[in-house]
């Protein structure tokens, strides 16, 4: 966790909640990565005088952008929801990854936050990108590496979001931190235990030092270095007395 930049985020977000509250228009952030939505919902359920909703242009999406509105607004936030869904288009028989849309937008010193999730398909990407980046990227990109690409703003958002998880089972004494990662990184309880208070591992998106802390059904578990990973399931116990899990782990 970057203490500094939390303590950034919480002012930016309280600064947008008193512009809303002086100007009576929707106030947006920039794109948030998952860890920036979670502490933004943080702040958000300390008021109650605004409504605020993060949306990053379809359902389930990762990255979001943060918008406050008052009840006058309720209609309009997201017709005013200021990014644009890019589609690119290129020839199936190419393979272009995540990390080969986010160099060629780099390239034009775009900044991380302008980009929404990134979603590839066969011989086409969708994302989402705030409105002055969309502009640039269409003045200047026509290949993405070295593959030619068309790009349109006008087409809807319509790729199916199809997230890859390896899935992992295995029993555990307890539903202890320790133990679960244990089982997610095949590290003895101890090594895991190690991670933990080493400070690489986090819960929900946020730090957790506590090798006995208590995991549920649907927590989502962070080990840096090996990965995201979320208990998907808790079903049983054996004769012994073991807890049967379920763990996903994203690819």
């Amino acid at each position: 966790m970057n203490i500094n930049s939390d303590k950034l985020l919480e002012a930016h977000i309280e600064d947008m909640f008193r512009r809303c509250d002086r100007d009576f228009i929707p106030v947006y952030s920039s794109f948030l990565d998952e860890r920036q939505c979670a502490e933004a919902l943080r702040v958000c359920n300390r008021h109650n005088e605004l409504l605020y909703k993060l949306w990053g242009g379809f359902d389930n999406a990762q990255r979001k952008i943060l918008c406050i509105y008052n009840e006058y607004n309720i209609d309009n936030f997201l017709n005013d929801f200021p990014a644009r869904c890019l589609t690119f288009s290129y020839k199936k028989e190419y393979k272009l990854s995540h990390r080969d849309f986010l160099g060629s937008f780099m390239a034009l010193r775009l900044k991380r936050e302008a980009v929404g999730d990134i979603i590839i398909d066969d011989g086409i990407a969708q994302t989402f990108i705030t409105e002055v980046a969309a502009k640039l990227v269409l003045e200047n990109i026509t290949k993405i590496g070295k593959v030619g690409v068309k790009i349109s703003d006008d087409l809807p958002f319509n790729l199916e979001v199809k997230p890859e998880f390896e899935e992992i089972s295995g029993t555990v004494a307890s539903l202890r931190l320790d133990c679960i990662v244990s089982t997610a990184t095949r590290l003895s309880r101890e090594g895991a235990a190690r991670l933990i208070r080493s400070e690489k591992i986090s819960v929900n998106h946020f730090p957790a030092i506590s090798v006995s802390n208590e995991l549920n059904e649907g927590d989502i578990i962070t080990v840096r270095g090996y990965g995201k990973f979320v208990l998907s399931n808790v079903n049983g116990t054996t004769k012994k007395g073991r807890i049967h899990i379920n763990l996903r782990k994203y690819k």
